[in-house]
């Protein structure tokens, strides 16, 4: 049986990014609500594990020194506070009383999750808070102030360990991108819609690693109604093999849910078909791993889609329809949705052919530069 672990805090959504801003951390409640009123908190095998703690030291690993000292600085005051610099206090990244605090808690969860499949024998553990790809090293960036996974992978890595890094958010996971650029320790690949007129503007086929990470960082831009078929094409045709190839010894994955078609951010138009399908496929891999949230921007959609995950990671098939406490929760909220699970989404001819067209040229262009990187040299020492 598979040994599971939820990591959470009521405290996810104890904060406020501003009453207009796209950010609403009640995600994470009403995920954890979704997953009560399925039963999924109470399984034998599935356990809710606190986040602990993250030490100065672990965040020194990727984040600088004065770029801290300005977070903490910030994190306590309660007046009006920017320094552009840092991408800290404008209306993307804004800054409110606790606001590292909080962020130190999402990192802390994900640190958490790497331990416990790494040394507490979890076979999967996943941080609902985690995924906050975008923070770069000495800067702020979409909404994300510290980048859990980049600490948590560089953990990880100082024992020894190899590991690939998969991105399913709608926006590219530029800031982990960044800190493995030239290490073959760390496959990057990231599924995004593409950045040609799209935050973060990064995540092109070319951009594929430097020294020995050359052929390390894997990018699939998608362009706008990539729909569920296309998606899982570019999963199962880059992604996959890639991460089969590679033989990681920890999967860390970012299970964004603002690739769905209704998220009123973005314009891929994939649903839960796709996204269940893939979740699935990651499981049968049997890798130790370390999932994570990430984006999501419409509240249901990101309840469902996290739930699904959760149900998924556990074995437990989960009834199509919202539980009629949910929906009545939503209701109140103003949100109509009550299926669970979508059906599989076909984008309108004209435009699965121009998305369909896309794909097709970025999976060429990486089984000509990344292919022979990762499939061939580690068919070769397969034995790690």
């Amino acid at each position: 049986m598979t040994k599971t672990a939820l990591v959470y805090s009521h405290d996810f959504s104890a904060c406020s990014y501003g009453d207009y801003h796209p950010f609403k951390v009640q995600r994470y409640r009403l995920a954890f609500d979704l997953m009560e009123e399925y039963g999924l908190t109470r399984l034998s095998n599935g356990h809710i594990r606190e986040c602990g703690t993250v030490s100065d030291l672990e965040l020194l690993t990727f984040h600088s020194p004065d770029y801290l000292r300005r977070l903490e600085e910030f994190n306590c005051s309660t007046e009006s506070r920017a320094d552009f610099r840092y991408g800290l206090g404008d209306l993307e990244n804004p800054v409110f009383p606790g606001f590292y605090d909080w962020a130190r808690l999402c990192t802390a969860g994900t640190v958490e999750a790497a331990r416990l499949v790494t040394q507490e024998g979890y076979d999967i553990a996943f941080n609902l808070a985690g995924g906050l790809h975008h923070a770069h090293r000495a800067r702020a960036s979409g909404f994300s102030y510290l980048n859990d996974a980049v600490v948590a992978i560089n953990g990880l890595v100082a024992q020894g360990l190899r590991v690939v890094y998969l991105d399913l958010d709608a926006h590219h996971g530029d800031g982990v991108q960044e800190a493995y650029y030239d290490s073959d320790r760390v496959l990057t690949i990231s599924l995004h819609e593409t950045g040609r007129h799209f935050f973060p503007g990064t995540g092109f086929e070319t951009e594929t690693g430097v020294g020995a990470g050359e052929g390390y960082s894997v990018n699939v831009p998608l362009i706008e109604h990539t729909d569920d078929a296309l998606f899982m094409k570019a999963f199962d045709e880059v992604a996959y093999p890639l991460i089969a190839a590679y033989d990681p010894d920890v999967l860390v994955t970012q299970l964004g849910a603002d690739t769905f078609r209704t998220d009123p951010l973005t314009r891929l138009e994939i649903t839960t078909h796709s996204y269940s399908y893939i979740i699935k496929k990651l499981k049968a891999l049997r890798i130790p791993w370390v999932a994570l949230g990430g984006g999501g921007y419409d509240l249901v959609n990101v309840a469902r889609a996290w739930t699904i995950a959760w149900g998924i990671m556990n074995g437990v098939e989960l009834n199509p329809r919202l539980p009629p406490q949910f929906v009545r929760t939503v209701s109140a909220m103003g949100l109509t949705n009550t299926m669970l699970l979508d059906a599989m989404y076909w984008a309108e001819a004209r435009d699965r052919n121009l998305a369909l067209d896309e794909v097709e040229k970025s999976i060429s262009a990486i089984r000509k530069r990344i292919f022979p990187f990762i499939i061939g040299s580690h068919a070769a020492t397969s034995g790690k």
